[in-house]
């Protein structure tokens, strides 16, 4: 095997533990339900064998009472046969009745042992395991960033999150639909699948704990119900909402939104724009794309910084700074130099990264 093939080999190797590790159950289902339902499984083979036994009643016979061999006489062989119990009190005594014990009663026996007792400790050492890592996923996850909607917004806003250095395993994904939740998956991501409107899964979530929540859904009213339950369950997290219409801005942001994005209206100026002012609608499409061309930031000053003009810093535009928690423009009168624990919001050139999660499907 070439350099070439094993460092691919690796590398496969790596995503599949990676995506491994990041994985959560999409539902959970019910052991007892599963074991039950088996267990019917494993009846219809042992009535199947009853059945068998007893069409062919005279090819067996009874070593105790002799007297042939009844529809309990084949129920009592059958069940003492599958499981594997077998004392030998009826047996089958023509070559027929053992050819066939041989390849139809024997296979019959195997698959119910593997369908009863193998797939009940399947389901078990399963349930146990998935248990055991949701708990160790709950015990580590905090200041994560909780994305609610997994559509087209939802999946450009993880992408630019990962631009920025944040890592796939604070990262987490609710959606209703559970396309969406295994793409999430595929990707890398923890993933819930439900209503986002319901406490107890975003509880699953470990809503109160976040850091930041993205909510990017397909409805205005359930985004303002969604952003009403977020905060009521964490009051100190930063809530950012996608609208789609100007009217329910105000209902978005008095539910507990800190940051409103109008999805609808801003593609619309982008487009008037792009149609009125070509060149305008490039640069700000730019801006909005951190793959290449410049990108907008924010920063803390650095101490050199401290005390200069936002004109004076090399290589980036400042276009506004936030001094105790006020946003100051860059024309504003009373910003004249920068001052310790200032931050800065910046147009630069964009930094080159390379991709450290698993690309998604092509569709």
């Amino acid at each position: 095997m070439s350099d070439q093939e094993t460092q691919a080999a690796k590398e496969s190797t790596r995503n599949i533990k990676r995506t491994t590790l990041v994985h959560l159950p999409f539902k959970t289902h019910s052991p007892l339900a599963e074991l039950a339902r088996r267990a019917g499984l494993a009846l219809l083979l042992m009535i199947i064998s009853t059945i068998i036994v007893y069409i062919d009643r005279g090819s067996y016979i009874d070593n105790v009472a002799h007297d042939g061999v009844s529809f309990i006489d084949a129920l009592y062989y059958s069940t003492v046969t599958v499981t594997t119990t077998g004392y030998g009190d009826i047996t089958p005594l023509t070559p027929h009745a053992r050819l066939l014990s041989a390849v139809v009663i024997t296979p019959l026996r195997i698959a119910f042992l593997v369908l009863l007792v193998g797939a009940t400790l399947e389901v078990l050492a399963t349930e146990g395991r998935r248990s055991m890592r949701d708990a160790g996923w709950r015990r580590n996850m905090r200041n994560h960033t909780v994305v609610i909607g997994y559509g087209t917004k939802g999946r450009s806003a993880i992408t630019t999150l990962r631009s920025h250095d944040v890592p796939s395993d604070r990262i987490v994904v609710i959606d209703a639909k559970a396309a969406a939740v295994a793409e999430a998956n595929r990707n890398g991501l923890a993933a819930f699948e439900g209503d986002a409107t319901r406490r107890e899964l975003l509880r699953r979530a470990e809503i109160g704990k976040a850091r930041e929540v993205v909510i990017t859904l397909p409805r205005d009213d359930t985004a303002i119900l969604t952003t009403l339950t977020v905060r009521q369950l964490n009051a100190r997290c930063h809530i950012v909402v996608a609208g789609r219409e100007e009217e329910n801005l105000p209902l978005l942001r008095e539910s507990g939104a800190d940051s409103v994005v109008t999805s609808a209206d801003a593609v619309g100026r982008l487009l008037g724009l792009s149609s009125v002012n070509p060149h305008v609608g490039e640069v700000i499409d730019d801006l909005l794309s951190s793959a290449h061309g410049m990108e907008v930031i924010q920063r803390k000053v650095s101490a050199d910084e401290v005390g200069a003009r936002p004109d004076d810093i090399v290589n980036e535009r400042v276009l506004a700074v936030i001094r105790n928690d006020t946003l100051l423009n860059f024309y504003d009168p009373n910003l004249e130099k920068l001052t310790t624990g200032d931050s800065v919001v910046v147009v630069r050139r964009a930094l080159t990264r390379r991709p450290r999660f698993p690309a998604a499907p092509q569709s």
